[in-house]
């Protein structure tokens, strides 16, 4: 079977790998129906990650699920499946108070695995997928080809969007700014909407990215930076900043520009995966009383609440794709989002 295999930053390789196998009886083999390249990708392509060997990439998929374990109860051979970034039992002390991602049993697509040996990555045509029961999420069928961008969401983007509104608490008639024009911070906007934000500032410098940010929901654009943004914010803000800020890139000058743009006793909830040394001032957090909260999203719980949303088109998150390719032009799809040519690119096997 083929799959995408990262080599080295910049090298992203379509090859030969060995067909997936059960080797557990709480596993299950899934045909992948589409994945995609996410920004945290980006990171070893780019070279920011290190790449000691040769190793299969990516962590987003949906699939139909092919064969079961034994000890499989959740799933079966046939069901239409969202996998989610990670792998999670869902029933540990840390799955069951809503954070999967730090399941006591879990583990990482791409990375050692405890559960019968180096674990897949999700851009190939096949994926062995550890702990079943808990980290596969199953959409009732018949499922229609037009949904799948908006289902593959769910594996991250959108909840992970809507992990940085929960975070910052946001609700009906707040102001809500988002820091990115990413997939996420463009779910984000999706999020702080549904939520019941009624201003919602994308910082955005790219004319296609706004125009789905306003489309999504964003009332206003602001596409300056640093302190000039800072000032347009809180122009749009009464003159103290939003609500709730939503952080979704991952450096120092993000988190910088999240902080300062929230209000006295405002939250910033932040999701972007910290690259750039983003540091908390805390003496600024202390004289302003803004709260921090968020890290890593566990999306796995949010997908049952999101999904009826998706399939309805109440919410439309699957437009982030804007472009689509076969899986053996993966490369093509890296340099496409690395070169922001494309905000994030869906890769069918």
């Amino acid at each position: 079977m083929l799959a995408t295999v990262i080599h080295a930053a910049r090298d992203i390789r379509v090859e030969e790998v060995p067909d997936p196998t059960l080797s557990t009886g709480a596993d299950a083999i899934v045909r992948v129906v589409a994945a995609c390249v996410c920004g945290s990708d980006l990171w070893p392509y780019r070279g920011v990650t290190p790449t000691h060997h040769p190793h299969r990439i990516g962590h987003e998929f949906v699939g139909v699920v092919e064969e079961v374990g034994a000890d499989v109860q959740n799933v079966k051979a046939g069901d239409f499946v969202i996998a989610p970034f990670y792998v999670c039992d869902g029933t540990c002390a840390n799955c069951r108070n809503g954070v999967s991602t730090s399941c006591l049993t879990g583990g990482w697509w791409g990375s050692d695995d405890r559960f019968g040996g180096f674990a897949d990555g999700g851009q190939g045509e096949r994926v062995r997928v550890p702990l079943a029961d808990g980290t596969l999420a199953v959409v009732p069928g018949p499922v229609a080809d037009d949904e799948i961008p908006g289902l593959l969401t769910l594996s991250d983007v959108m909840g992970t969007g809507h992990h940085a509104a929960v975070s910052a608490g946001v609700g009906p008639g707040d102001s809500v700014a988002v820091v990115g024009d990413g997939a996420v911070g463009l779910c984000a906007i999706i999020a702080a909407k549904r939520l019941g934000a009624t201003t919602i500032i994308a910082m955005s410098r790219h004319p296609e990215r706004q125009a789905l940010a306003r489309e999504f929901g964003a009332t206003h654009v602001v596409e300056e930076r640093g302190e000039e943004g800072i000032a347009r914010v809180k122009e749009l803000t009464g003159g103290i900043g939003a609500d709730r800020v939503l952080e979704c890139v991952g450096t120092k000058e993000s988190m910088d520009q999240a902080l300062r743009s929230t209000r006295p006793g405002g939250m910033v909830g932040y999701v972007g995966v910290p690259n750039g040394g983003a540091e908390l001032p805390i003496r600024q957090l202390f004289g302003t009383n803004v709260g921090v909260n968020g890290g890593v999203a566990p999306v796995r719980g949010y997908i049952e609440e999101l999904l009826p949303d998706v399939r309805s088109g109440a919410i439309q998150p699957g437009r982030v794709f804007d472009l689509e390719l076969p899986l053996s032009e993966a490369a093509e799809a890296y340099a496409a989002m690395d070169e922001r040519r494309a905000i994030k690119v869906l890769l069918r096997p």
